[in-house]
């Protein structure tokens, strides 16, 4: 009995200490501390009753293991009632911790003020489920997938980005509209504490802020076909003045591009206009000289 109760004594101490101690590791994302900070607690309390159970199974083996003849269990209230009020600060503790990161925007995603059908301007597909953002400083990326790649596009910039490359400004709020044109895929980040699939048909938004600039792997994390292990991809958090440049950019390569080709699409006209003209003005004069030649001819 005494054993027992310096172990649940033990037991109580190290989830006190569970409970007051914060993860010190510094995180890359606000998804990825509030996460890891949850993996942490649980694990806290998840040790001590491992070791108290395997504990009490090593000493019971170990004392009674020259009984041939041993006696049924006899009742004992206290004991009863002290696992059942341990069991229940436990669960207390998880369900608590549990509930305050599932609670959090950035894990739980939409609240009341912020419902799902709420519509968003500027994205590329006309599909429910995108979750406008209630922060007038935050940013916007939609993240379009398909058989085999991530389309990226910035609807607040109305730009076009790079495939297979999201950029996004550090220590920035951001909403990462996330869907899909053809099959099932998800968004998964690991470094980040991003996951969330890519429907067809619909949006499913992430809640983001990243505080470690760097660069980021992207995975396809659902089984969409022979080519699902090259859908790879980077997240890049950069500064925000990276970020604005980065838009800047695009904008400029986007309207080079178009400009590029008009003046191909002019010339390659003129040119052929050119020819053309010369050709049938070629073509008439021949025809002219052979009718006269043919008629002088004709009157000698």
């Amino acid at each position: 009995m005494r054993v027992t109760r310096r172990l649940l004594g033990v037991l109580g101490g190290l989830v006190l200490l569970a409970v007051l101690a914060e993860p010190v590791a510094a995180q890359s994302s606000v998804n990825e501390r509030l996460i890891s900070g949850l993996n942490q607690k649980l694990l806290y309390v998840a040790v001590p009753i491992t070791v108290l159970v395997e504990g009490i199974l090593i000493y019971t083996v170990y004392k009674f293991r020259n009984n041939e003849n041993p006696s049924p269990t006899q009742e004992n209230r206290r004991l009863e009632i002290t696992w059942t009020v341990a069991t229940a600060i436990i669960l207390l503790f998880v369900g608590l911790a549990s509930y305050q990161v599932l609670g959090s925007t950035f894990i739980g995603g939409a609240t009341a003020t912020n419902p799902d059908d709420a519509e968003v301007v500027g994205l590329s597909q006309d599909y429910p489920g995108a979750k406008a953002p209630t922060d007038g400083d935050a940013v916007q990326v939609e993240i379009v997938a398909q058989k085999y790649l991530w389309n990226v596009y910035y609807p607040d910039a109305n730009v076009t980005g790079e495939q297979n490359r999201v950029v996004i400004p550090a220590n920035q709020t951001v909403y990462l509209h996330v869907t899909s044109t053809d099959w099932l895929h998800a968004v998964h980040v690991p470094d980040l504490g991003l996951k969330q699939d890519a429907f067809p048909g619909q949006y499913n938004t992430i809640i983001t802020k990243a505080t470690e600039k760097g660069e980021y792997q992207l995975y396809c994390a659902e089984y969409c076909g022979v080519g699902h292990s090259q859908m790879l991809g980077t997240v890049e958090v950069v500064s925000q003045q990276e970020y604005e440049q980065y838009l800047q950019q695009q904008q400029q390569s986007g309207g080079e591009n178009a400009t590029a080709g008009g003046n191909n699409t002019t010339a390659g006209n003129a040119t052929g206009g050119n020819a053309t003209n010369a050709t049938n003005a070629t073509a008439g004069g021949n025809a002219t000289n052979a009718t006269a030649n043919a008629t002088a001819n004709g009157t000698a």
